[in-house]
């Protein structure tokens, strides 16, 4: 019965350590800004946006302040942020993002902090946009991916 019991247990803890998964977040803030900005090109792609939303949970939060607040968590967080990054997919006639920090912590979150410049045409209303700004992206992390992302402006 011991020899049942310490099977057991020890079934369960390898289990336990396989899911949680630990990546080395640094590389991954690296990966999470190539293909983000990716998505920003005059000639950014489906397959781009695709490659992007595998980073992120299914039920990511998502807040960009001041213009979006709520960042909870939904199940169709990821179908929403589709939605809306396909929307905007191809607006920029030019777009260039320079990192410039990365920040970790613990093996919990990563802060990014880059520059962006953006030229195009406002696909809702037309209008031509042009806007340089530094950024901060907060990501919390669950497992290998992003569960919640805040966006600061500078």
């Amino acid at each position: 019965m011991k020899i049942i019991i310490a099977g057991a247990a020890l079934l369960l803890s390898m289990s336990a350590l396989a899911e949680e998964v630990q990546i080395d977040l640094k590389d991954f803030a690296h990966l999470y800004f190539e293909k983000m900005t990716a998505t920003q090109a005059p000639n950014a792609t489906e397959k781009d946006l695709e490659e992007y939303l595998a980073l992120l949970t299914d039920d990511v939060g998502h807040a960009h302040l001041p213009w979006v607040t709520d960042d909870s968590r939904t199940p169709s967080g990821k179908a929403d942020k589709r939605k809306g990054m396909t929307f905007y997919l191809g607006a920029h006639t030019h777009y260039s993002a320079e990192l410039l920090d990365v920040f970790t912590f613990n093996h919990s979150a990563i802060a990014i902090r880059y520059r962006n410049h953006a030229k195009g045409v406002h696909p809702q209303n037309n209008q031509p946009i042009e806007y340089s700004q530094v950024m901060m992206e907060v990501l919390e992390m669950e497992g290998d991916k992003v569960a919640v992302i805040r966006k600061y402006h500078q």
